[in-house]
């Protein structure tokens, strides 16, 4: 996809704040430090776009972009290890329900995976979730250039033999850029073809 704009539009806190203009939404999730920040950056190809850093839990709104003022990233706060209290846990745990359930708009909610942990109970809980309420969703597996290349694949068939899934998971690394055009046609299916 050519990006011609990209435009911080606003964090929030209560999901009845997301932004109004009615563009299909792409939300983005994971643990805590699996490179959500790192994809998001490399899809609007830009360097500092979403903050990233070595401290897990630092994105705690939800953090809303728009791109070519066609179409809403929303940068959702990871969950898992992040170092806060469980209040703040359930604080975001029902800020991210009640975005999930309430925005029409959304099209497609990206899971994201770091490769060397594969995916754990907390994400087939979140895969399970999404299901139910029926929104489509994508995995992403980052990090790959971590690991070799029969690692990420056989993480890729495991997946794959485990859950029933729309989209094969996606193969990502920042920095060899792989992977990026796959979430794009996926972004665009849901987004601008299937509905």
């Amino acid at each position: 996809m050519k990006i011609r704009t990209v435009e911080f539009v606003k964090s929030v806190a209560d999901a009845a704040e997301a932004p109004k203009a009615p563009y299909p939404v792409v939300a983005f999730a994971g643990r805590s430090n699996v490179g959500k920040s790192s994809l998001i950056n490399a899809l609007l190809q830009r360097k500092r776009t979403a903050y990233i850093s070595r401290t897990p839990g630092k994105t705690r709104l939800i953090n809303f972009f728009s791109v070519n003022e066609a179409l809403y990233f929303a940068d959702l706060p990871g969950y898992g290890f992040a170092r806060v209290s469980q209040t703040m846990r359930e604080e975001w745990q029902r800020l991210i329900e009640s975005f999930l359930l309430h925005n029409h708009n959304i099209r497609l909610v990206i899971v994201i995976l770091d490769v060397r942990r594969g995916i754990t109970e907390l994400d087939k809980q979140l895969l399970d979730w999404l299901e139910a309420h029926a929104i489509q969703s994508l995995l992403v597996i980052t990090k790959c250039d971590k690991v070799s290349k029969n690692e990420s694949a056989a993480l890729q068939r495991r997946i794959m033999q485990e859950r029933v899934l729309s989209f094969e998971p996606i193969l990502f690394s920042a920095v060899k850029l792989t992977g990026i055009s796959e979430v794009w046609s996926a972004i665009s299916h849901e987004c601008f073809m299937s509905k």
